[in-house]
C-alpha cells in the first residue's frame, strides 16, 4: 500500500511575515502532521527589519535580538533549509535553490530542487536607487543584517579615524541619508544619538556638534507617504536634534565624497546611506512566467494567490495586492505583512480542507516614528488622533513585542522582555565593536 505524503507548504523568505507564517502553520498543521512546513532563507538568523537602523547605529545589539531559524523551527514544528531561491519549475512544482559556497568558494551544498504543493513567496524588498549614477558604488544600503553590521563598523571606524586625525584641528564627519521615509528619519535620529554617546566611551575628538547629519528628500516634505500632521511633527523633532532636512532635492549623481543634485548644487559627505524607495528582488521577474509589475513585485489576487498559478502565493513587500474600492495596492509596511500572514494561515488551512481561500483586507492602524531614545510621534487611525512623547514611544516598542508574541507566545516574550531589561542595565548604551 502506497504511503500518501502530507501536503508540503514551502515558504521562501524568513522576514517578519514569512517567519510568522511558518510559526503559525507549524503550530496549527505541522504539529498535527496535517502538513509539512518548510521555511527557506539565505541567512541562518532572523531580525525584525524595522530594527536594522538601530543595528546600524549601534543602539541595538543584533546578537541579543536575533532568532536562529533552526532552533525556532525545532520548537515550532516546521523545517528550515538554508538557501537562496533562484528558479522555479511550475509544471513539476519545484523550487530551484542556488548552490551554497564556503568562504573559499568551495561548494558546500550543490544546486537542489525542492518539491511543493503550496508555495509562498515572502522575500521582502530592497532599496530602489532608481539607477542613480554612483549610488550602488558609493552608498550604504540597509536591506539586511549584514549590511547594517557593515555600516556600524564603518561608523565606528570613522570616529576612530577622527580621533587620530592629525591634519585637522577640528575633525568633522558629514553623513547624508537619501530618502526621508520612516527608515531615513529614524536612522537620522539614531545617528544623532551615536554622535552623543560615542565620545562618552573615549572617542572624544569628534564632538557631537561636528557630526553633521543631512536628510535628503525629493518630495516637498519628509514622510511623504504618511499624514501631513505626522510629517510636520517629525520635522519639528528633527529640527530640535539639529538634523539638516533638505526637501525638493533630486539626487542626480553620487561620488565617493559628494552628492550632486539636479539643480547643480552639491554637498560633501563621507558617509552616504540610500534609504529611498523600494523594489522587490530582480529574480522574481524570471520565475517561470509569473506576472510582475515595474518594481519586480509579484502581482497577486486579493486572496494573495499569484495571478497565473493558484498553487503559488506571495505577500509582504514583494507582492502587489489589490484592495476593493482603492486604486492603490496594499502599502509595503510591517503591519500589512503581519496581517497577511494571519490571513494566509487561515487560507492554507482551508485549502487543505478543500475550501475557498480568504480575501485579504488591509487595515491601517496608524503610523509611528521613533526618534531613538528621545521621543516618538504617531497617529492612530482608528481614533484619528496624534500621539507624542512617552505614550507614542510605548506604542512603538509594543509593535516589536507583538511580533515577538506572534513568534514565541506571551510567556516567552515576557521572559525575553525581562532579559532585555537586564542587558540594558549591564551593557553599554551603544554597541562598541
Amino acid at each position: 500500500m502506497q504511503t500518501q505524503h502530507p501536503h508540503h507548504i514551502v515558504i521562501i523568505g524568513g522576514g517578519a511575515g514569512g517567519l510568522e507564517l511558518a510559526t503559525s502553520l507549524g503550530k496549527k498543521l505541522g504539529k498535527k502532521k496535517l502538513a509539512r512546513i518548510t521555511l527557506i532563507d539565505q541567512s541562518l538568523v532572523h531580525i525584525w527589519k524595522p530594527l536594522l537602523h538601530e543595528v546600524a547605529s549601534g543602539s541595538l545589539d543584533s546578537g541579543v535580538n536575533e532568532i536562529n531559524y533552526r532552533a525556532h523551527a525545532r520548537l515550532h514544528h516546521f523545517e528550515f533549509q538554508l538557501g537562496t531561491m533562484y528558479g522555479l519549475n511550475r509544471q513539476d512544482k519545484q523550487v530551484i535553490i542556488a548552490p551554497i559556497y564556503d568562504e573559499n568558494g568551495e561548494v558546500v551544498v550543490a544546486e537542489r530542487a525542492i518539491h511543493y504543493n503550496s508555495l509562498v513567496i515572502a522575500v521582502g524588498s530592497t532599496a530602489n536607487d532608481f539607477g542613480t549614477d554612483g549610488a550602488a558604488d558609493n552608498c550604504t544600503f540597509l536591506d539586511s543584517l549584514s549590511q547594517a553590521q557593515r555600516f556600524h563598523h564603518h561608523l565606528l571606524n570613522s570616529f576612530l579615524q577622527s580621533e587620530f586625525d592629525t591634519e585637522h584641528e577640528t575633525p568633522t564627519l558629514e553623513i547624508a541619508i537619501i530618502g526621508a521615509g520612516a527608515t531615513g528619519v529614524e536612522l537620522a535620529a539614531e545617528l544623532h544619538l551615536a554622535s552623543q554617546e560615542l565620545p562618552v566611551y573615549g572617542l572624544r575628538r569628534l564632538k557631537e556638534r561636528n557630526v553633521h547629519i543631512c536628510l535628503i528628500e525629493a518630495a516637498d516634505r519628509i514622510l511623504p507617504a504618511l499624514p501631513e500632521r505626522l510629517s510636520k511633527a517629525a520635522a519639528s523633532e528633527l529640527e530640535q536634534l539639529n538634523i539638516n532636512v533638505m526637501t525638493k532635492q533630486f539626487v542626480s549623481r553620487i561620488t565617493d565624497k559628494t552628492i550632486e543634485f539636479s539643480n547643480g548644487d552639491q554637498i560633501n559627505a563621507q558617509i552616504k546611506v540610500w534609504a529611498a524607495g523600494i523594489k522587490a528582488p530582480a529574480f522574481l521577474t524570471n520565475l517561470n512566467g509569473l506576472e510582475t509589475n515595474r518594481i519586480n513585485q509579484l502581482v497577486v489576487h486579493q486572496n494573495l494567490q499569484t495571478t497565473l498559478d493558484e498553487n503559488i502565493f506571495a505577500f509582504g513587500d514583494c507582492a502587489c495586492c489589490p484592495q476593493p474600492n482603492s486604486e492603490r495596492p496594499v502599502p509595503p509596511r510591517a503591519q500589512a505583512a503581519h496581517q497577511q500572514a494571519s490571513t494566509l494561515t487561515k487560507s492554507l488551512e482551508r485549502r487543505l480542507q478543500g475550501k475557498a481561500t480568504i480575501p485579504y483586507v488591509y487595515r491601517d492602524y496608524g503610523s509611528l516614528i521613533s526618534f531613538s531614545r528621545y521621543t516618538a510621534v504617531g497617529n492612530l487611525k482608528g481614533k484619528n488622533m496624534m500621539v507624542e512623547g512617552p505614550i507614542a514611544r510605548l506604542f512603538y516598542v509594543s509593535l516589536y513585542r507583538m511580533h515577538q508574541i506572534a513568534l514565541h507566545g506571551f510567556l516567552r516574550t515576557s521572559l525575553i522582555w525581562l532579559n532585555d531589561k537586564i542587558n540594558k542595565a549591564l551593557q553599554p548604551r551603544l554597541k562598541l565593536h
